[in-house]
């Protein structure tokens, strides 16, 4: 039965996904900052934390985890009218959005190599391709962060069985979305979204759950868009 771990999956995507990959069969260890509900609590905004989620998910799995979905993530305001506030922010955003993804990426890999493959799957943005709102450059950096790293772990790795993919969402209908549509005006957003609507969390979920269950390794390295065609390269 293949072992899944995911960040983020109290709410929203990671809620969803955390459901369909249970309707798959899969064994998922689930993280929330807060825990509750058989999820590992663990603040990612905390240095080292990814670490210590890593050892309970691994104690929880009898210590085989296959795959890593890297979804944990915060939309956080940061105005550049304020420096304090602009660099606690940034730290926070960084923290949470890459640097925990990163720190989970490498336990994965060098777990990985002990045991023949697996897969990460980073939950990235339409924002790390185009960027974002004034006031969230640090959202777009962090998820362009995410996203050259999945490619270098793609690229470095393949050859030992360790597989790599990206997810950019682009407004997905979660807590985050919501609130974001609500302050720029949802009329107008919407309007440049061709498909005429925001994907459902069940829509990214089920893109998570194919790449960790039956995607094929070829795709490695690959960025997988579900933004509406509101972006396209």
């Amino acid at each position: 039965m293949t072992s899944i771990l995911i960040t983020g999956a109290s709410r929203g995507i990671g809620a969803a996904a955390h459901t369909a990959l249970k309707a798959a069969g899969c064994t998922v260890i689930g993280q929330s900052t807060t825990g509750g509900d058989g999820l590992i609590a663990a603040d990612l905004a905390a240095q080292r934390a990814a670490d210590a989620l890593w050892e309970q998910a691994l104690a929880r799995a009898n210590g085989r985890i296959d795959v890593v979905v890297n979804n944990a993530g915060v939309f956080e305001a940061a105005s550049i009218d304020d420096a304090d506030g602009f660099a606690t922010a940034w730290a926070r955003s960084l923290a949470i959005n890459l640097q925990s993804a990163a720190d989970l990426c490498r336990h994965a890999v060098l777990h990985f190599q002990q045991h023949g493959g697996g897969r990460i799957i980073n939950v990235a943005s339409r924002a790390g391709h185009r960027g974002d709102s004034p006031n969230h450059w640090h959202y777009a950096a962090a998820k362009g962060g995410m996203l050259a790293m999945t490619k270098s772990i793609a690229r470095a790795y393949a050859a030992q069985g360790i597989l790599a993919f990206a997810i950019t969402p682009g407004f997905t209908m979660t807590g985050m979305a919501e609130e974001y549509l609500a302050s720029r005006g949802g009329d107008k957003l919407l309007a440049d979204i061709p498909l005429g609507r925001v994907a459902s969390p069940q829509e990214v979920a089920e893109t998570i759950r194919w790449l960790a269950t039956t995607a094929p390794a070829s795709l490695t390295g690959a960025t997988i868009d579900i933004n509406g065609a509101s972006y396209v390269r």
